[in-house]
């Protein structure tokens, strides 16, 4: 993959990543706080969402389905460091919300991060046979 694609795939992941933290800054409370239903609801839509998004941000480049793996990570990776300092400074960042959140905000994230890499990694396995 050439500097220039890995550039744009870490800027439009730093991209979805501001997104998604304000979205859920400004709407986490009544996805997190509300119903266990709403609640699991919520996880699984994230997750498919998240990685709709990833999948489309990467036909657009057009990636090769053998290099899904390392443009899902480019893309992965703004929003892994970010989301550590949002989970550190939680108040600061999401002020809205209880600091007992933040265990729920973080399993939306593993379980995101989860579905997109595991997605990218088994379209570049089956590429590669």
């Amino acid at each position: 993959m050439k500097a220039r694609e890995v550039i744009v795939l870490l800027a439009v992941g730093l991209a979805i990543w501001i997104v998604g933290t304000i979205y859920y800054a400004h709407t986490g409370r009544s996805l997190l706080e509300s119903s266990p239903r709403r609640y699991w609801l919520a996880f699984a839509a994230s997750s498919i969402l998240s990685a709709a998004i990833c999948m489309g941000v990467v036909r657009w480049r057009k990636v090769a389905y053998a290099d899904w793996a390392l443009a899902m990570l480019l893309l992965a990776i703004p929003g892994m460091i970010g989301e550590a300092v949002v989970l550190t400074h939680w108040q600061t960042f999401m002020p809205g919300m209880q600091a007992s959140s933040g265990g729920k905000y973080g399993a939306f994230l593993f379980a995101t991060y989860a579905v997109v890499l595991g997605l990218a990694e088994a379209v570049s396995l089956l590429a590669r046979r």
